[in-house]
């Protein structure tokens, strides 16, 4: 075979031929970019994606984080959402906050009510004797109830301004602590009482609650799990739980008490199972099937004389 003049031939054969455009786009390019790109993520090379083309995942990422840092930044007074996601009158709040307002006629108290009190030293131990200066109590809705200052009944050696928020300058306007005793005794009554490491604050006002209405947020079996099975710092519970930062610096124990009602509200069904099975509802008059109370409305039954035998 002649190669010169097959070579030849071929030339002209390809002059006739009409010229075709070649295409645009072809599926063996992008096979090929896709492949070099591949290539390139293997060999370490950075391949940035576009703004538009960010994956999903890392979009909603850096928006979780952006609300859950927006969140930090408010305090407690701004956490206004109920179980059912409803706001709980926000126009309210800024009336309800009232410092050393005493009780409050306005707002209705309610079945639940969370107490608080801030402490101040005494004595030659101011770090281990304490005395009330504040009491606060607010509704199932976070609404402030009561809140005063107290006048220590004995020398303050220590105010624990930096913690309590409470000074000297407080006491001029601060009511007798028979007063406030008395005021706290009854707004309680008949009531469940929720609170931090309750005991201390019942301590504190020298009054006693029945056991059983007492929901205390440091004792509940879940929360302490966030521990280790110790007893959690209410700073600790409102962080982890509910998204807020309280007690940075000054304490204040209207923002101490809305925490714990807004945690009892956050796990109340597992609150009163655990409360049922140490208080178990007074079992009462059984009824029948037919809705009458038991040796109510009930004939006395004749005995039957036995036959005799013939």
């Amino acid at each position: 075979m002649d190669l010169l003049n097959l070579s030849s031939n071929w030339k002209k054969l390809q002059s006739t031929l009409p010229k075709s455009k070649p295409p645009q786009s072809s599926a063996k390019p992008a096979a090929q970019n896709g492949l070099k790109r591949k290539r390139g993520q293997s060999l370490g090379t950075s391949n940035k994606p576009s703004q538009g083309s960010l994956p999903r995942k890392r979009v909603r990422k850096s928006m979780s984080q952006s609300s859950t840092l927006s969140t930090r930044t408010r305090s407690i007074r701004d956490l206004e959402i109920s179980d059912a996601g409803v706001r709980l009158r926000p126009a309210d709040r800024a009336v309800s906050d009232q410092v050393n307002a005493g009780l409050s006629t306005s707002v209705e108290v309610g079945r639940y009510v969370a107490v608080d009190c801030e402490m101040v030293g005494v004595g030659p131990h101011p770090d281990r004797e304490s005395a009330l200066a504040r009491v606060s109590i607010v509704n199932y809705n976070g609404d402030q109830v009561y809140d005063s200052y107290v006048l220590p009944q004995e020398d303050v050696t220590d105010w624990r301004t930096h913690v309590s928020g409470v000074e000297p300058k407080h006491m001029k306007y601060a009511r007798s602590f028979q007063e406030v005793q008395t005021d706290v005794s009854n707004i309680i009554k008949d009531r469940i009482l929720i609170g931090h490491h309750i005991r201390h604050d019942l301590d504190a006002l020298m009054i006693s609650h029945p056991q059983r209405d007492i929901r205390d947020t440091a004792r509940h079996h879940p929360y302490r799990k966030t521990t280790g099975g110790g007893y959690p710092r209410l700073k600790i519970l409102a962080s982890e739980l509910l998204g807020f930062e309280i007690q940075e610096g000054e304490h204040s124990s209207i923002e101490d008490a809305r925490a714990c009602i807004l945690l009892f509200r956050k796990d109340k069904a597992a609150f009163e199972r655990e409360h049922s099975k140490r208080w178990p509802k007074p079992v009462t008059t059984a009824t029948r099937e037919d809705g009458d109370a038991e040796g109510q409305d009930r004939k006395p039954t004749k005995k039957k004389k036995p036959k005799k035998k013939k």
